[in-house]
């Protein structure tokens, strides 16, 4: 069993970390600024500077929980599941590029292809993968985790609905505002994704540290 005191953070840590995420987020939407005032007809496109930040945070996120599997093997079902999620989501987000350079629907044989052995595995081991899943709910990490998953499967959609948004503007609709709305509200979740896997990343090493003194 792992030692939950290395699932703490200081105070002094934690104001540190505080600040540093409140900077990254602003940042971001410094550059949700520059895009809406400079891009023109590539504001908020695949070219944009919302969607290519969209694609760096999951490719983060993502090597990230490489990194994690490598240095620790306690969450072996839960970490294969991340990967397979943050994984699916990169290769979802070049969905475009795919189907322009590669072939039409390349993404969703890219994304079935790691997607199905990673659930057969989880699924298999689904008694060992329960036990870690409580445990990873339990964490900071996990927390942030959910926040981000809903935020960016969940609630973009459901923000970045047509209906929603010609309701809300009727004769003033314009497409554009629909679209930046759900850009950036998916930009704040994988953000967030990022932040979760750090902090599962910065939770291992921590752990690592205490059973080596």
């Amino acid at each position: 069993m792992p030692d939950q005191s290395a699932d703490r953070i200081g105070f002094r840590a934690l104001c540190l970390r505080g600040l540093a995420y409140l900077l990254l987020i602003a940042a971001l939407l410094q550059g949700v600024l520059y895009e809406a005032n400079q891009l023109g007809v590539m504001r908020f496109s695949e070219s944009g500077f919302t969607e290519i930040a969209q694609t760096l945070l999951l490719l983060g996120a993502t090597a990230l929980v490489l990194m994690t599997r490598r240095l620790d093997h306690q969450w072996p079902h839960v970490t294969l599941l991340l990967l397979g999620l943050l994984g699916a989501s990169l290769i979802r987000e070049q969905d475009a590029w795919l189907d322009a350079y590669v072939f039409d629907g390349a993404w969703e044989l890219l994304v079935t292809l790691l997607v199905v052995p990673i659930l057969l595995i989880v699924l298999r081991g689904r008694l060992s993968f329960a036990a870690e899943l409580e445990r990873y709910a339990a964490t900071f990490s996990g927390g942030l985790f959910a926040a981000g998953f809903l935020a960016t499967y969940v609630f973009s959609r459901l923000y970045g609905r047509s209906d929603l948004w010609q309701a809300i503007l009727g004769e003033h609709y314009l497409r554009i505002v629909k679209d930046a709305a759900e850009e950036v509200t998916e930009l704040f979740g994988c953000t967030l994704l990022l932040l979760a896997m750090l902090e599962l990343w910065l939770m291992v090493k921590r752990r690592q540290r205490r059973a080596a003194n």
